[in-house]
């Protein structure tokens, strides 16, 4: 059964092709350990919400866009025996790929896939 690691994070306007770059190289340490496909998503239509939303739940400021993120892999086993490796990788040691946006306002999690349409 697949499985799926979501991402949500705000990242500054002007950082925009800096975080792609940063997700482009994360993409393929990803993809090297087994992952099927990575999607990075800059928010285009997010509401602000008066309970929760996306912004809300990231802190998001007025100078920031919330990214959405998602890493399909084919099994939680998969996902499981990779994230070791993945974050053993200098690729993703933030000194040779730095983090373009404050990562202590980054939302994750793993999930089942439910339904796969």
């Amino acid at each position: 059964m697949s499985y799926v690691d979501g991402f949500v994070c705000a990242v500054p306007n002007d950082k925009r092709e800096a975080y792609r770059n940063h997700a482009e190289k994360a993409a393929q340490v990803f993809k090297k350990y087994g992952a099927d496909k990575v999607i990075e998503c800059w928010g285009d239509d997010i509401p602000a919400g008066e309970i929760t939303s996306f912004p809300m739940a990231v802190k998001c400021q007025e100078n920031e866009t919330v990214v959405f993120s998602w890493i399909w892999w084919p099994s939680k086993a998969v996902r499981d025996e990779a994230m070791p490796k993945v974050f053993d990788d200098p690729m993703c040691d933030p000194k040779v790929n730095p983090m373009p946006f404050d990562g202590k306002r980054l939302i994750y999690g793993g999930f089942e896939v439910l339904v796969d349409c």
